[in-house]
């Protein structure tokens, strides 16, 4: 059942209504209908910066490993860092999407409360990212592109994470991406949450989903720390410019994925068959370049964000 948005009421009420009425009221169920489909339309159309956050974290919006189930084929789980333990939240391994091989890897954050626990919501410690680099490695070994899919609030603050060496884990990640020699894309399907999110997201082609966010920090995290208080979100959550139309201005992603009004947790076939499109024809436009100047390219464009 999907979960409904408090700014989604006047949708939920019109669907309770249909619910009461007798199936055999088709005349009255398809004007609820059509006029359920102009309330998303409007009310999709027009929303804040901190409604979209809503709907990046919605608990039924599809994760990574939803992604991997329904647009890749052949999918080769690799566990571990080979150091210290195997990470949850972060899953990645061998897999074909229509006649390419990949690596992908992503951020999972479960969808139940057992998986949740057992992916850490997501945020991944010292070894999830060193895992990242294990795969980035071999995808450079075998000379295959690879697929990174971001939806993390970001990395693990816990004492144990910085113990093991977090904020060096990430800048690894981060320096890997950039000096690997094949080629890299990237989509943020939820949330993208400050350096846990960058680790995955430094690539030649960053693709965002049109209800997805993208932040050096959280909009509770960035309220506490501006104006010491929590309720402040919604202003955080505009000041902080995180929407991909933002992201999309800032030149800080390449394209965004449309979604249907009423988010990609509501049509999930539909937003699997967008992005597998898009993966696809991104990977038919960077084989054709040459790998050194790909790599160039692909460090320049980080500088040039930088030096805004």
């Amino acid at each position: 059942m999907i979960k409904y948005l408090d700014f989604e009421k006047p949708i939920e009420d019109i669907d309770k209504k249909i619910n009461s009425l007798d199936q055999k009221d088709i005349s009255l169920i398809d004007s609820y209908k059509k006029e359920k489909d102009k309330l998303f339309l409007k009310i999709y159309k027009s929303l804040t910066s901190w409604q979209k956050v809503q709907i990046a974290r919605h608990p039924n919006r599809p994760h990574t490993i939803d992604y991997i189930n329904n647009i890749f084929t052949k999918f080769i789980n690799l566990a571990g860092d080979k150091r210290f333990a195997d990470d949850n939240a972060i899953i990645g391994g061998l897999a074909k999407i229509d006649n390419y091989s990949v690596m992908v890897i992503g951020n999972e954050k479960g969808s139940s409360v057992e998986s949740r626990i057992k992916h850490n919501f997501g945020m991944s410690k010292p070894e999830g990212y060193r895992k990242v680099q294990r795969l980035f490695n071999l995808a450079e070994k075998f000379k295959i592109p690879v697929v990174t899919f971001v939806d993390t609030p970001g990395a693990f603050p816990g004492k144990d994470a910085e113990e093991r060496g977090q904020s060096e884990s990430i800048a690894a990640s981060i320096a890997k991406s950039l000096n690997i020699n094949t080629q890299i894309i990237s989509i943020i399907i939820g949330e993208g949450g400050s350096g846990g999110a960058i680790a995955l997201a430094t690539a030649d082609k960053i693709l965002m989903l049109e209800n997805s966010i993208y932040s050096v920090i959280s909009p509770e995290g960035c309220a506490s720390i501006l104006w010491r208080n929590t309720e402040e979100v919604q202003k955080a959550a505009e000041a902080l410019k995180l929407t991909a139309k933002d992201c999309l201005s800032f030149n800080v992603i390449d394209e965004i994925l449309g979604e249907k009004p009423g988010g990609a947790h509501r049509y999930p076939l539909y937003q699997f068959n967008k992005v597998k499109d898009k993966i696809i024809s991104n990977i038919k436009e960077l084989v054709k370049l040459p790998i050194k100047d790909l790599v160039v390219q692909r460090n320049e464009k980080y500088l040039n964000i930088t030096s805004v």
